[in-house]
């Protein structure tokens, strides 16, 4: 596979290297993305209906079964090649991900730091109190699933963020100096339409760090970033690394 030179070559000299990563990182694991998870039991539900506080106090057995049915996907999917070659990487370089995701496929493969900015599938809390609940996630067999409750009565809920929730502060603000501190920025399957974390990009552009984009298809990111490589990041993880330190 021809890696773009001028990605190798920013690769090579940067000092500290960010990279943003969606749901593309982890298709190619086997997890759907966000939108293609509606299958079966939950193929009549609008996936935005769900992943909101509001569906949360109307129906939360449904979102529960929901959020229990993508756990036990993430169960059986493992760290795919662009995992592994983001963690092997780290090891010699000053890299740090920002991962959109709520699966735990890059610690899986080794990385270590990591920037969970939408929270994760293995963090449920309650609802009320905030206390943190150990993830014991079951392969739903009908379309819902009453949650857990907390000792003080309120209900376990999952770790991800919803539609209008605030995103974890200590997290976006890690998030934001790796941004604002990096010289190169590598955006990795997202489709740079979901605020506030899309900005990022352009944080690193405004503090003088190059910003790449590796994604099969154009995205709403494309016009804005200085490299474009049309390609998945299981193929063009391992081939950068390869050159990058051959």
């Amino acid at each position: 596979m021809e890696v773009p030179p001028t990605l190798v070559e920013k690769a090579r000299t940067a000092r500290s290297i960010t990279v943003l990563t969606g749901a593309g990182m982890s298709a190619e694991s086997g997890l759907p993305t966000f939108r293609d998870a509606q299958t079966g039991l939950w193929a009549r539900y609008d996936p935005m209906t769900l992943a909101t506080p509001e569906a949360w106090r109307e129906d939360p057995a449904l979102v529960w079964a929901w959020y229990q049915k993508r756990g036990a996907m993430l169960q059986t999917a493992e760290p795919n090649a662009g995992h592994l070659a983001l963690a092997t990487w780290s090891k010699f370089q000053d890299i740090r991900i920002v991962t959109q995701n709520v699966d735990d496929l890059h610690e899986r493969a080794g990385s270590t730091n990591v920037i969970h900015v939408h929270g994760s599938l293995l963090t449920p809390y309650c609802d009320s109190c905030h206390t943190p609940y150990p993830a014991d996630v079951e392969e739903p067999t009908g379309e819902r699933v009453p949650p857990p409750k907390c000792a003080c009565g309120g209900l376990i809920r999952p770790g991800v963020v919803w539609f209008g929730e605030m995103l974890p502060e200590d997290a976006f603000a890690r998030a934001i100096d790796a941004a604002q501190r990096c010289d190169l920025m590598i955006v990795v399957g997202t489709s740079g339409i979901v605020y506030p974390a899309a900005g990022l990009a352009q944080l690193a552009q405004s503090n003088g760090a190059s910003v790449a984009e590796i994604n099969p298809a154009e995205t709403e990111a494309s016009s804005q970033v200085d490299i474009r490589w049309r390609a998945t990041a299981a193929t063009a993880l391992p081939a950068l690394l390869a050159q990058v330190n051959p």
